[in-house]
């Protein structure tokens, strides 16, 4: 008798017709099979977007319930991750009736930012132009200014500006006053680079830029002083 499960025209017929069982897969391919089928299935769920597993959830058996679930919530963290990655982007103005909301409530690794400040100031018109252009370059902190005495009944205007940095409704850092800032002179990454020292921003300056321009005046003041031969020489005289 011929064997069943030998690969002929013939028996393909007759396993066709129903005659011949079909043919036996040996153990080991039968095995790697099915590895291979998990593995595709696998990676369906890793190429699908949140909305495109929950369209075709239907189509998993009770098998894929524990992967589906698995995948939803990763999509749904990798979402969440890149909302707040672009939940800001602007600075904006609150009043003190707004602080509590805007501030202490701003949400668990909020950082942010506010600047006390009043018109008329000019370093605090300068630091109200800097924040906003920080707050388009980091849109997952938020920005915020507030006219000094609308948000705090009495604040001194000599310690305008200031700038308040919290984490979490809790402060991390303070800068009060315009010594603090260096005055008109300051620059955009300068401001920057300090907020950045406060972990309130993810800067890409290697350095803090205020030390260059601190290098540059103490190099500039060397090379205006008279050498030590020069001094000796008109001692003589």
């Amino acid at each position: 008798m011929k064997d069943p499960n030998e690969d002929t025209e013939w028996n393909d017929i007759l396993r066709k017709k129903g005659i011949l069982p079909p043919k036996e897969v040996p153990k080991d391919e039968e095995e790697e099979e099915l590895a291979l089928q998990q593995q595709s299935v696998v990676k369906t769920y890793e190429d699908m977007t949140l909305e495109e597993l929950e369209d075709n959830e239907d189509e998993f058996g009770e098998d894929d319930e524990a992967a589906i679930e698995m995948y939803k919530q990763r999509r749904l963290a990798e979402w969440k991750a890149t909302q707040m990655k672009n939940i800001f982007g602007e600075m904006v103005e609150i009043s003190g009736q707004d602080y509590i909301k805007e501030v202490n409530e701003a949400g668990d690794g909020i950082w942010v930012v506010l600047h006390l400040y009043k018109p008329g100031i000019p370093l605090c018109t300068l630091i109200n132009q800097h924040l906003s252009s920080l707050a388009r370059k980091f849109p997952q902190t938020k920005f915020l200014k507030s006219i000094s005495t609308t948000c705090i009944a009495n604040y001194p205007d000599r310690n305008l500006p200031t700038v308040f940095v919290y984490l979490g409704g809790e402060m991390k850092a303070q800068y009060i006053g315009p010594l603090v800032f260096g005055g008109m002179n300051l620059k955009v990454d300068e401001l920057e680079w300090r907020l950045a020292e406060s972990g309130a921003v993810k800067t890409d300056l290697e350095e803090n830029p205020r030390k260059q321009i601190e290098d540059k005046l103490m190099s500039s003041i060397r090379s205006s002083l008279p050498s030590g031969r020069d001094s000796d020489s008109e001692e003589d005289y």
